[in-house]
């Protein structure tokens, strides 16, 4: 068992408190769009693979990329979250992205979405997913990019309910831009693609309507990976390899 620091018994609570409603309404529309796209990510590399996903939650990505690849385990500090990965039969492990919890170089790939901007010791963890890549293998990051249509949003809307009892804005969030996420990573890592996720979505509900919908998730996918569109996600992936 991980020993937890205070930020990250925190993060753990939140998540566990998130747990019961972390999947709803996330099967369509906006929400399935993302996915769509962070799978899609992780498929360029993972297909036929041992794969490790950092901070697998509830396993909505895992669930997707394990019927492709050679391997696929998720780990997560949220027992809350880890119960319904099980339940969809998937290979999954309680642990901390600060310290992963199997030995160098035991995958291909390893990724982490919607995790990284909430832990505070982001070059360990960073680290961590680098020692558990093999060399030549892959490191996929997601982190929540300042300058994007989404970090406008969220400055000036009200907390979203995570649970009856509190919010998003109560856990450590941080968001970086590619400089700064450039610094943060283990020399062993070498940038060589990068993804943006939600480039020019306002708000979640917009593919919800009719036809518009439709139009404007075909218009995220064409952008995600157009040169200088992807600078401009709310969401970057970034992938590296390592040396």
């Amino acid at each position: 068992m991980p020993v937890l620091t205070e930020s990250q018994k925190d993060n753990q609570s939140y998540y566990d408190d998130f747990a019961a409603g972390y999947e709803r309404g996330r099967h369509h529309g906006y929400h399935r769009l993302v996915d769509d796209l962070e799978a899609q990510a992780v498929l360029r590399y993972g297909r036929g693979a041992r794969v490790l996903e950092a901070g697998c939650g509830t396993g909505l990505i895992l669930s997707r990329v394990a019927p492709l690849a050679k391997l696929a385990v998720g780990v997560d500090l949220s027992r809350g979250m880890l119960g319904q990965a099980r339940a969809r039969g998937l290979k999954v492990v309680h642990g901390s992205v600060t310290d992963i919890p199997f030995a160098d170089a035991s995958f291909d790939v390893c990724y982490s979405f919607k995790v990284l901007a909430h832990v505070e010791a982001i070059e360990r963890a960073l680290a961590e997913m680098a020692r558990v890549v093999r060399p030549g293998g892959h490191v996929l990051a997601e982190f929540y990019n300042p300058w994007s249509l989404r970090y406008l949003v969220k400055r000036w809307k009200r907390p979203t309910q995570i649970s009856a009892d509190t919010h998003d804005e109560v856990v450590f969030t941080r968001y970086d831009t590619l400089g700064e996420i450039r610094r943060y990573l283990p020399r062993s890592l070498d940038i060589v693609d990068l993804h943006g996720v939600r480039v020019v979505t306002p708000i979640s509900r917009v593919h919800d309507l009719p036809l518009v919908g439709a139009a404007w998730s075909g218009l995220e996918r064409r952008l995600a990976s157009a040169p200088g569109f992807r600078r401009l996600g709310g969401f970057l992936i970034v992938v590296a390899t390592k040396k």
